[in-house]
């Protein structure tokens, strides 16, 4: 009998073994849980709720993963939006997207020129609210930055932000001889100044910041450098201190990283535009290697359709805004949100 119920034992073993295994090798699933969207370049999951935060070309949505329903959340920004890029042009609006608190996003806008734009920080609920909140009614607002001896024309689309401990992180994409971060320090829950921090093309040779998170620690700053677009393998990883002092500076062979985030298990992913060729792009996992390495490793494990912006919930589901590819002879946007488990 007891050799009977120890041989049912490895069995049982075996099987679920076989079943991670067998798991493992499928790799990660993804599904359209959004579309029909307008150039979607933001994405950030609220803390507690779970809701998925999604900014578009016409504003920011919000998305119930449990109902499915998607809702507008924030409109009302400017029209003739700003247009961005090299060979392929996007119409763009609100950028970047990050929780302050768990009813405090920060947005960083792209919808006006260089010089004119900001970054607006609303008060949402738990639950999608009747009607949609006015850009203009924001609760605080920062900026505009405009010329100056640190800006030859002002900066404008703030495509990746942070909040952090230490304040709210903004990427830049104005003076392309600096590629500025721009910080605002936030002290017993007040939001100061954005101002200039971090000339990063100064720093690392190579222009235009883009998605931004913090370091796996959460005590520095990760910023994905996108490159030129028109050049194929120059994005970089960089490491800065709270302070702005570089640590660490990896090429990664990629395109153009359009968006970072850590897992809830401590894993690095990026998302890969890839400009220069759309087919190349996808989701990658990042290994930044030992403190000396000069190289990220990267793998691809999906191939996506001009993904942008990547955040991920409790849960260690991705959420991954994608451009898409608008059909031939069609108006509707092609954008879509994704899901993707088994990461």
């Amino acid at each position: 009998m007891l050799k009977n119920r120890i041989a049912a034992l490895f069995s049982s073993l075996a099987i679920a073994v076989a079943l991670s295994a067998s798991a493992q090798a499928a790799g990660p699933k993804s599904e359209v849980v959004a579309d029909g969207l307008d150039n979607p370049s933001g994405v950030a999951v609220q803390p507690g709720t779970g809701h998925v935060f999604i900014a578009s070309h016409t504003g920011v949505h919000r998305l119930d993963p449990k109902s499915g329903k998607l809702t507008a959340e924030i409109t009302g920004y400017p029209d003739p939006t700003d247009i961005y890029g090299k060979g392929p042009k996007y119409a763009i609006g609100p950028l970047g997207l990050s929780f302050l608190d768990q009813n405090t996003l920060v947005v960083g806008g792209g919808s006006r020129v260089d010089g004119e734009e900001l970054v607006r920080i609303f008060n949402v609920g738990d639950e999608a609210a009747a009607s949609p909140q006015m850009e203009s009614k924001a609760a605080k607002t920062l900026g505009p930055i405009t010329a100056s001896d640190q800006t030859i024309k002002g900066e404008g689309n703030f495509y990746g932000v942070v909040a952090t401990a230490e304040g709210i992180f903004v990427t830049c994409n104005g003076d392309d001889t600096k590629g500025w971060i721009a910080k605002a320090s936030v002290k017993d829950g007040k939001v100061g100044k954005l101002k200039l921090t971090i000339a990063t093309k100064e720093a690392t040779e190579v222009d235009a910041p883009g998605p931004i998170t913090t370091t796996k620690t959460g005590k520095g700053i990760l910023v994905g450098q996108i490159g030129e677009v028109t050049v194929p393998g120059d994005s970089l990883l960089t490491i800065y201190s709270a302070g702005g002092k570089m640590q660490k500076n990896l090429k990664t062979g990629l395109n153009d990283i359009a968006g970072l985030a850590w897992s809830p298990s401590g894993k690095l992913f990026a998302t890969d535009f890839s400009w220069v060729d759309a087919k190349e792009g996808g989701l990658f996992s990042v290994s930044l290697g030992k403190k000396e390495a000069t190289e990220a490793t990267t793998k691809k494990l999906l191939s996506l359709d001009k993904p942008t912006a990547i955040a991920f919930d409790a849960d260690g589901n991705a959420y991954i805004a994608v451009f898409g590819t608008v059909a031939e002879g069609s108006d509707k946007p092609a954008g879509q949100l994704l899901k993707v488990s088994g990461l």
